[in-house]
């Protein structure tokens, strides 16, 4: 067992989970694979798989220099190994969406930075993401407020709900008021 599991394990036991906390976390994961799925589909419109589009958003996320981000960074950001990141960085430069250049101070090491025909793609997908976002921001907010409160506060001592649960109208709710 590892550490981060064993950490986990020991987080699981802390304290039992009222049951209708499944339901909020059965709709928080709902969520969360709305917004997945909805990446997946955009990616796919520019002829992109969704982890090409990952790899795009980390090279600019992590490139705040103009040496660029290396593939070793990008696969621990990937969470892949580093020769699935060499092949994913591949596919990218046979797409001519990313540029390798090898490091002046460690010719080990190679940086990648994205192409203007990359950044273009990025650009519109990024956007696209951000207006998802806008749309499931509350919600999402809801949950995550939800599940950072102080567990033994979560159930009443007669079983009920102190919380209020997330819904769709109390997003809509949140996003009207921040508009206006």
């Amino acid at each position: 067992m590892t550490a981060n599991s064993s950490r986990a394990a020991a987080r699981c036991t802390a304290r039992k989970l009222h049951p209708s906390e499944y339901r909020i976390l059965a709709e928080f994961r709902f969520a969360l694979r709305r917004f997945l799925s909805f990446s997946e589909s955009a990616a796919g419109e520019f002829g992109l798989a969704p982890q090409q589009y990952q790899a795009l958003l980390a090279i600019i996320g992590l490139g705040t220099t103009e040496k660029g981000v290396t593939i070793n960074a990008l696969a621990r950001t990937l969470l892949i190994k580093h020769n699935s990141a060499v092949g994913l960085v591949d596919r990218l430069q046979d797409e001519r969406l990313v540029t390798r250049k090898t490091a002046t101070d460690d010719r080990r090491k190679v940086n990648l930075n994205l192409t203007a025909r990359g950044l273009r793609i990025f650009e519109k997908l990024a956007t696209a993401h951000r207006e998802e976002l806008n749309k499931l921001g509350p919600q999402l907010a809801e949950y995550l407020d939800y599940f950072s409160r102080v567990p033994g506060r979560l159930v009443s001592s007669a079983g009920r709900r102190k919380t209020p649960v997330p819904t769709r109208a109390a997003a809509r709710r949140v996003a009207a008021s921040r508009r206006s």
